[in-house]
């Protein structure tokens, strides 16, 4: 028997004007299908991200086909080159069929650099394709399989969007974290305090907001050193989106705070002696956390593009690290991609990504206020 709304709590009201969202709910499933890619990258991925075939070069994608006689499988392509213009293609072999399985061994690697293993979810399967020992089996050439096809270099452009999914979705949650503390301190004490501090801060998010983002990224992605790890690359990202996305935060904190600390328990609070921190950050922000759930939820795509935008002009994230953004470097010839189009496989995670994450954000901020009608 369902409760009635009088009896559930905000957050129940919240959660059930959500699950009508059907949008959202959708959205929200398809992220959670794409992180859980990105934590189990190494069982996803066919290969690992720097497997390689030069023998392939820009092999297009392969769409599984299915038979009762031969279950999954995808036909092989022999390559080819052009004598005059030595433009590479390749042509379909329909009598030469590769089968595909579930759960099958493969290149051996690492679950999170701890646990070996050599199961992978989905991949050729080697001994239907060739009924021979395994000691047999090491002495031939084995078939390759390229589900989004390859790069120039013989990259499996599947494998390395699972892989750099981690660094592309991950980085938006790292900087809303710092973006999070910045945005609910700097906007909680502006709100509460105000005066010449509300006046102060507010004149510093205008001069923030007043710079054009795309120049101010490139000018602070250009003064990374070029020998830098991948990991001070990565944190460098991470802390330069932050600083420049925490305003609008900041500012929804403000504006809430300032509405809120002439309540009637806000006073209370004040006058029983409690201190301006408690006041902040256990009876003003409470009462708006929805509303910072669904910013923060709607500020995630302006991070992911932004690492996109930096990587891609070459002044974020570079080889060898793999994200979605480095992977569209590939991209910068058009001649390129007018022959290969499948080297914009990464642009559709991301719209698809951004898309979800806002569908989701508009979903939890129609849920904001579950006192509305139906």
């Amino acid at each position: 028997m369902e409760l009635p709304k009088a009896t559930l709590s905000q957050w129940g009201l919240i959660r059930l004007r959500f699950c009508k969202h059907r949008l959202a709910v959708a959205s929200l499933l398809l992220l959670v299908i794409f992180y859980l890619m990105a934590i189990f990258a190494e069982i996803i991925a066919p290969y690992s991200k720097d497997w390689r075939d030069l023998n392939h070069a820009y092999c297009p994608p392969q769409l599984p086909l299915f038979s009762f006689k031969d279950g999954v499988y995808v036909n092989a392509m022999n390559r080819h080159v052009d004598p005059i213009t030595f433009k590479i293609y390749y042509i379909e072999d329909r009598e030469n069929r590769i089968p595909l399985s579930f759960f099958v061994k493969g290149e051996p690697y690492k679950l999170w650099g701890l646990v070996p293993l050599e199961r992978h979810f989905f991949g050729v399967d080697y001994k239907a394709y060739v009924p021979m020992s395994e000691s047999d089996l090491k002495k031939i050439i084995v078939p390759t399989y390229y589900f989004f096809g390859a790069d120039k270099y013989g990259y499996d452009i599947f494998s390395r969007i699972v892989y750099g999914s981690r660094i592309s979705l991950f980085i938006g949650l790292v900087s809303i974290s710092i973006t999070f503390l910045l945005g609910v301190s700097i906007g909680g004490v502006s709100g509460y305090c105000g005066g010449w501090v509300d006046n102060m801060i507010q004149r510093i998010i205008e001069i923030i907001n007043s710079f054009p983002q795309l120049p101010l990224w490139l000018a602070l992605g250009a003064v990374m050193p070029a020998d830098w790890s991948a990991l001070k690359v990565f944190f460098a990202i991470t802390i330069v989106l932050s600083l420049l996305g925490w305003t609008g935060l900041a500012r929804v904190v403000r504006g809430k705070i300032l509405s809120l600390r002439e309540e009637d328990y806000a006073v209370a609070a004040r006058l029983l002696g409690a201190s301006h921190y408690r006041i902040i950050f256990r009876h003003l922000l409470p009462g708006f956390t929805s509303h910072i759930i669904v910013t923060l939820t709607l500020s995630i795509p302006t991070m992911i593009l932004g690492e996109t935008a930096l990587s891609f002009l070459g002044l974020g994230l570079r080889p060898p690290i793999v994200s979605w953004g480095v992977m569209l470097q590939d991209c910068m010839n058009l001649q390129v991609v007018a022959n290969y189009p499948w080297l914009l496989m990464p642009v559709i995670l991301i719209i698809l990504t951004v898309l979800s994450f806002n569908f989701m954000g508009d979903g939890m901020r129609d849920a904001a206020d579950p006192y509305a009608s139906q």
